[in-house]
């Protein structure tokens, strides 16, 4: 393999002419033949006992060569971006020019490499930490929580259902007198108050007592998923059934001892608020980093290619696809579910694939200028703390990921501590 031109056609896009020796192709190409002659049929000849010549004969001289080109050229290519220095974004784009048995291949391979960027400053950011201080009708609104796990449900006939109750309803929906598709269900349980169904559905439900036959009146959001219904008014007949409402159990010393760990109802307001306060001290940090990263990202300065955000995109939408499978939600569904599709869930990702794609070049550059550097005594620890809490072997991590990842992420995540410990924090 020789590179016979290596030039920049536009910024961070190399593009490299290639020539692979014929001497190479013909063993491609013999390693192709041995791959297929089993399963090759010629006239006259008992399958997989047809020599090359004959094959080529009866199929063409060129039977051989996509397999070849396929097994040859990945590597090739390979050696060649090495060589090159070239620290690319995606795959390269590989075009086989010519291909001949007596002069080999020679093939062109455009290259989208890693971009060069400028942070303006790093170093002495300053922002402001809120934490925001616990209140008590924060720890009323925890504890509450903890009660809901000991809650009743009691059927209630003495009053009308009010904001907050079950009721078990038949509705049946109808559009110009006409009732509508998927707008009709019997003994169908609405927690009031929920936002379950379209807005005002809920609200004219209230005040009903059981027995009561009722009609509704609302009109579907403009954004509504199914297009024969947005924006349009419709009725909803409405028979009530049953009303249920929610009893909480009394907070007392009792109540505590037997839900918690505490004797008395102090102790279990002075453990929330602890937690509280902890949460929202690490919230406070947590916004102090996306502050100063915002910062960063502002001042980032240099030409990004746009497949670096677009694949982080995909990214993006891989991870969520992997989220929702253990919910056994396919992406598909998920976008019927919401009325959404592709497109709109790219353009939902965009802003926050450019924010993650400029902030990691940032902190590598960041991390180059101060020459952070990474042993292997700290590689090989991260390796351990990753296989702990993936309950995997050390060695099934690396054949994840490699050393030189791991080096880069530490390399990244230790430029990330520069920026918050020199930042000046009010």
């Amino acid at each position: 393999m020789s590179v016979k031109s290596n030039k920049e056609i536009e910024t961070n896009k190399y593009e490299l002419e290639i020539e692979i020796s014929p001497e190479s192709f013909e063993a491609a190409i013999e390693k192709a033949y041995q791959s297929k002659k089993k399963s090759i049929s010629v006239p006259g000849f008992r399958k997989g006992k047809a020599t090359r010549k004959i094959i080529e004969k009866e199929y063409g001289e060129g039977v051989f060569y996509e397999d070849a080109v396929n097994a040859l050229v990945p590597g090739e290519v390979d050696t060649a971006v090495a060589e090159a220095g070239f620290e690319l974004v995606t795959r390269p784009d590989v075009e086989v020019v010519s291909i001949d048995r007596e002069k080999g291949l020679e093939i062109k391979v455009t290259c989208i490499t890693k971009p060069e960027v400028k942070i303006e400053k790093y170093k002495g950011l300053e922002t402001t930490k809120n934490v925001k201080a616990v209140t008590e009708e924060d720890i009323d609104k925890d504890i509450d929580n903890l009660r809901q796990k000991g809650m009743r449900i009691i059927d209630i006939d003495d009053r009308p259902c009010q904001n907050g109750d079950d009721v078990v309803i038949d509705f049946e929906g109808y559009q110009d007198g006409v009732p509508f598709e998927g707008g009709k269900a019997e003994k169908f349980t609405l927690s009031l108050g929920s936002g379950q169904f379209i807005p005002g559905f809920e609200e004219q439900v209230c005040g009903h007592s059981i027995g009561d036959e009722f009609d509704i009146n609302v009109t579907f959001p403009e954004e509504y998923g199914a297009e024969n219904l947005a924006g349009k008014d419709a009725v909803f007949k409405i028979r009530l059934h049953e009303i249920k409402a929610k009893e909480l159990p009394t907070l007392d010393d009792d109540f505590v001892k037997d839900t918690t760990e505490f004797d008395t109802v102090e102790q279990l307001r002075e453990d929330v608020k602890r937690r509280l306060e902890e949460a929202e001290e690490k919230k406070a940090d947590s916004e102090v980093e996306s502050a100063l990263f915002d910062q960063i990202i502002d001042s980032v300065e240099g030409e990004i290619p746009e497949v670096m955000y677009e694949n982080r995109v995909e990214e993006m939408i891989q991870d969520m696809t992997q989220r929702l499978a253990p919910q056994g939600i396919s992406l598909d569904m998920y976008l019927q579910y919401t009325g959404s599709d592709m497109d709109t869930l790219r353009k939902t990702y965009r802003e926050q694939a450019e924010k993650q794609v400029k902030l990691r070049l940032a902190l590598e550059q960041i991390a180059k200028e101060e020459s952070i550097e990474v042993s292997d005594e700290e590689t090989e620890q991260e390796f351990s703390k990753m296989a702990d809490n993936y309950k995997m072997d050390v060695e099934q991590v690396k054949s994840y990921v490699t050393d030189d990842a791991l080096k880069k992420d530490l390399a990244v995540a230790k430029a990330a501590e520069l920026v918050k410990n020199s930042a000046k924090i009010k």
